[in-house]
């Protein structure tokens, strides 16, 4: 009877989080809340695979948001804090089809377009001028509401924010999975 119970727990626990692929699933963990990403492998394969690499390492654990302009975006990653920083290897651009609609998550580049290192923003507003200049590989697709709490930068300062908002942790939804843990006070 045991074995039956946990079984039924452990298919309860795998329908609760839904018809999500947890390999290309990110938990965002903020100040307020838990973010939840949709990565796009089927967009952006390279970039995809590089997050995924930087998250299992605790890459960006406690990196600030350090640019963050109110109704455009929200832009981290830079262990520095600066925009200036990364992790030291640039993926090659992904331009796809996907628009910089609210909630998309896409990579920050300098001005060569193979740029992009380790740094990303989340808009926060229909931004269509940037399609096809910036490589979409994700969405947010619960908990844009704690996205929206993140500490705004001053626009005189191209949206730099002193005492940022921190990154608290970013994890692979197969590494954070919930797992089914017997009940210490069922009787056998």
């Amino acid at each position: 009877m045991r074995s039956f119970v946990m079984a039924a727990l452990a298919c309860l626990l795998s329908f609760s989080a839904g018809a999500q692929d947890l390999e290309n699933t990110l938990y965002l963990q903020l100040k307020d809340g838990t973010v939840v990403i949709e990565m796009l492998p089927e967009k952006a394969p390279k970039h995809v695979a590089r997050i995924k690499e930087l998250v299992q390492q605790g890459f960006y654990d406690g990196t600030p948001f350090h640019r963050v302009i109110d109704g455009f975006m929200a832009q981290g990653g830079d262990p520095t804090g600066t925009g200036m920083g990364g992790s030291g290897q640039n993926i090659p651009a992904e331009f796809n089809d996907l628009p910089h609609v609210r909630g998309a998550v896409s990579m920050a580049r300098a001005t060569n377009p193979n740029s992009a290192d380790s740094q990303f923003f989340i808009v926060l507003k229909d931004s269509n001028f940037l399609d096809g200049q910036y490589t979409v590989w994700g969405r947010v697709i619960r908990g844009m509401q704690f996205v929206d709490n993140i500490k705004k930068g001053e626009k005189s300062q191209n949206g730099t924010v002193s005492d940022p908002d921190k990154i608290i942790s970013l994890k692979l939804g197969s590494d954070a999975a919930p797992v089914a843990q017997p009940d210490a006070n069922a009787k056998p």
